[in-house]
C-alpha cells in the first residue's frame, strides 16, 4: 500500500501539467464495472490492431492517439469498415463528425469526456510521463472509461503504474513476433531502401530530405510542422512505394504503422522544450522499434558522414 501511495503521488505531480495549474489532486476511479486492460508490450506487437478490432466489435466507442496523424490513419481504417457516416475524426486540426457518428477516433486532447461510449481505448500510455502533455494522459488513465470496455495500450515500462494505481487492471503482455537487430552506422548514400531516416529538427530534416534526392531519387517527409493534408500526402507517397525513404521526426515512434525495414538515427538529442538532452533508453527503443512489421525482421543504426558517427 505504501508503494501505491509513493506511484500515486509521484504521478499527482505529472497530472499538475507544465505550470503546475491542475492542484486538485487526481484519485483513481475504480469504481467502473467495465472490463479494464492494459495491453503493454514493445513496438510492433499489434497492440493497435488489437484496439481497431475491439472497438469495432463494440456498439460505440472511442480511441485516443499521442499523433494526429495515427488518429486519421486508423479513422480511414474504421471508415472501410463501419462506413464514413458512422465514424468521426476529432482532432486540434480536423473535425469530421458525422452527425450519427459511434466511432470515434481522436487525439487524447480532444476525446470526450463525458460521452456515454461502449469501448474506451488510450493509445501510447507511457506518455502519461511526458512534461508537457502526462497531465492529460494521467487523466486519461485516471478517469476515463468505457461502458463495457476500456483498454490501456503502451509500453511495458507502464506495468508498475499500472498496479499502483489502477489495480483492477488485467494486465495483457504482447511480445514481438520479428527480431530488432542493430545494424551499425551507414552513410546516408548506403542506407537501404525503405527505410526511415529519424531527425530532430525541422532544418535536419530538410537537409537529410534533399540529399536522398539527389543521389537515391527521392524521399517523402513527415513532421507535425506539416498540415494535415501534406502530412498525409507524404505518408501515402511512401506506403506506396513510389519513393523508398521517409525522412521523419522521432513523431514517428509514436505507432505510426509504416513499412519500414531499418530506423536509422541521424542524431541522439533532442530539444524537449526546455533543454537539449540525449535520448533516453526507452525513447530510442520506441523509435528503432517501428522497423519491421509483425513477423517481418528490421534493423536500426546511425548515419555517418565521412566516417564520423553525424552525432
Amino acid at each position: 500500500m505504501e508503494g501505491h501511495t509513493v506511484a500515486a503521488k509521484r504521478w499527482n505531480r505529472l497530472a499538475a501539467g507544465p505550470a503546475g495549474r491542475h492542484i486538485q489532486p487526481i484519485v483513481p476511479d475504480n469504481t467502473s464495472d467495465s472490463r479494464l486492460r492494459a495491453v503493454l508490450g514493445p513496438t510492433n506487437t499489434g497492440k493497435t490492431h488489437l484496439a481497431i478490432e475491439r472497438l469495432c466489435g463494440h456498439s460505440s466507442g472511442a480511441i485516443g492517439f499521442p499523433l494526429r496523424l495515427l488518429a486519421r490513419e486508423v479513422y480511414e481504417k474504421v471508415c472501410a469498415i463501419k462506413g464514413r457516416d458512422n465514424v468521426a475524426l476529432i482532432t486540434g486540426e480536423e473535425r469530421i463528425e458525422p452527425k450519427n457518428a459511434r466511432w470515434l477516433l481522436c487525439t487524447v486532447e480532444a476525446m470526450p469526456t463525458n460521452a456515454d461510449l461502449a469501448f474506451i481505448g488510450i493509445d501510447e500510455a507511457q506518455l502519461c510521463g511526458d512534461r508537457e502533455r502526462g497531465h492529460i494522459f494521467t487523466d486519461r488513465l485516471l478517469h476515463a472509461r468505457g461502458r463495457d470496455e476500456t483498454m490501456i495500450l503502451g509500453s511495458s515500462t507502464m506495468e508498475p503504474m499500472v498496479k499502483a494505481l489502477i489495480p483492477d487492471a488485467d494486465i495483457v503482455s504482447r511480445p514481438r513476433f520479428s527480431t530488432l537487430s542493430h545494424s551499425g552506422a551507414k552513410k546516408l548514400s548506403r542506407v537501404p531502401p525503405r527505410s526511415a531516416i529519424v531527425a530532430f529538427s525541422a532544418e535536419q530534416v530538410y537537409a537529410v530530405a534533399e540529399m536522398l534526392r539527389r543521389f537515391r531519387g527521392g524521399a517523402a517527409v513527415v513532421m507535425g510542422a506539416l498540415s494535415p493534408q501534406t502530412r498525409n500526402a507524404q505518408v501515402a507517397l511512401y506506403q506506396s512505394g513510389e519513393v523508398d525513404y521517409l525522412v521523419a521526426t522521432d513523431a514517428i515512434g509514436m505507432g505510426l504503422n509504416l513499412d519500414i525495414d531499418h530506423v536509422a538515427f541521424a542524431g541522439l538529442s533532442k530539444f524537449d522544450g526546455q533543454r537539449q538532452r540525449r535520448l533516453t533508453h526507452a525513447e530510442m527503443a520506441q523509435i528503432a522499434g517501428r522497423a519491421g512489421r509483425h513477423q517481418r525482421d528490421g534493423t536500426f543504426g546511425a548515419l555517418t558522414e565521412d566516417g564520423d558517427v553525424w552525432w
